[in-house]
């Protein structure tokens, strides 16, 4: 059985949810959690802009086009996702890191990225 590693925040308080429209995280429960098997630290909820999912799709992972096969729509701009800690700290070196929401970001992301990073580049309400 897989065991959650605790719900907590970035900033010491309880996780909260990421996005149930589209449905996030790596147990696809609406919030960053993670565990051992989480080999992504799929931890950072960010709130997609038109220049990271272009950056993304750059690199290699393209998180806009529709894959009904896994009941993925795609995600277009201003939703929210949980983003792999690394490819967040790799968008945030290249200039083009989106919102976070530090409420909804797992304190594991901080295994990858600095909190002043995160802290940089928070989101809004």
């Amino acid at each position: 059985m897989i065991q959650k590693d605790p719900e907590i925040n970035v900033l010491g308080d309880a996780l909260h949810p990421c996005s149930t429209e589209p449905m996030t995280g790596f147990f696809r429960d609406g919030h960053c959690n993670t565990c051992v098997q989480d080999q992504g630290s799929h931890t950072v909820c960010a709130v997609m802009t038109a220049e990271f999912l272009a950056f993304s799709a750059y690199v290699g992972n393209d998180l806009s086009t529709p894959r009904p096969e896994f009941g993925f729509a795609g995600l277009k701009p201003g939703d929210s996702w949980c983003l792999c800690a690394s490819r967040f700290l790799q968008a945030h070196d290249e200039g083009c890191a989106p919102k976070v929401n530090l409420d909804a970001t797992h304190r594991r992301a901080l295994d990858v990225v600095p909190l002043r990073v995160l802290q940089a580049h928070c989101a809004e309400g």
